[in-house]
């Protein structure tokens, strides 16, 4: 079985909505994007062992917006991120054929038309797949509780309006931290692993 692995960068208040760059996603009037780059220089020179273990190489699971995004930008930059060329693409979409995909001209490429293929994929042999953007798409997984790790770069802003990483209808689950780092301009990459069901209690009892 293979592990999925959601791997974002988040606001205090949970926005995950178009960090790269202003036009990246501008549903809902969103007027934020491209809220990471004032922190990136100095997260990088902080946290480069982190940032190897952010890029490094695996199949990747996109949603269809984020997807038509890689495909678009990541040809023409693949000295950015090694590996990413070779490695398969997941694309999960229902409104899309594998022609649209081929058409889209990134290499190894594959389209996922529902959760039975993703739950598919997931019980094959084979690496861990990660998960980049995609908002739908991760809301998906948690309702169908698909999430085995969570990679979570955390921004010292609040923006009050954008998609959320975890929305209604979030599965309730329990993680573990498996390691951590804050950077000096207050970012944290924060690594964890699902550790069963919730448990509950009464403090001081």
């Amino acid at each position: 079985m293979r592990k999925i692995i959601v791997q974002e960068f988040i606001t205090l208040d949970g926005v995950m909505q178009a960090p790269g760059g202003p036009e990246e996603d501008t549903s809902s009037d969103f007027k934020y994007g491209g809220w990471t780059a004032p922190y990136f220089v100095g997260a990088d020179e902080a946290a480069g062992d982190f940032m190897k273990r952010w890029m490094e190489s695996t199949d990747i699971l996109l949603g269809q917006k984020t997807f038509e995004l890689f495909a678009e930008y990541w040809p023409k930059h693949a000295d950015m991120w090694p590996g990413i060329i070779d490695v398969t693409k997941y694309v999960v979409s229902d409104a899309m054929s594998q022609s649209d995909v081929d058409n889209l001209g990134w290499k190894n490429s594959v389209l996922l038309k529902n959760v039975d293929d993703i739950k598919n994929l997931k019980n094959s042999e084979g690496s861990a797949i990660k998960v980049h953007g995609s908002g739908n798409l991760a809301q998906t997984l948690f309702k169908h509780d698909l999430v085995d790790e969570l990679c979570l770069m955390t921004f010292p802003i609040t923006l009050g309006t954008g998609k959320h990483l975890f929305e209604e209808g979030t599965m309730p689950a329990a993680f573990t931290m498996t390691d951590s780092l804050v950077t000096k301009n207050g970012v944290i990459f924060a690594y964890y692993k699902r550790a069963g069901e919730v448990k509950t209690g009464t403090v001081g009892e």
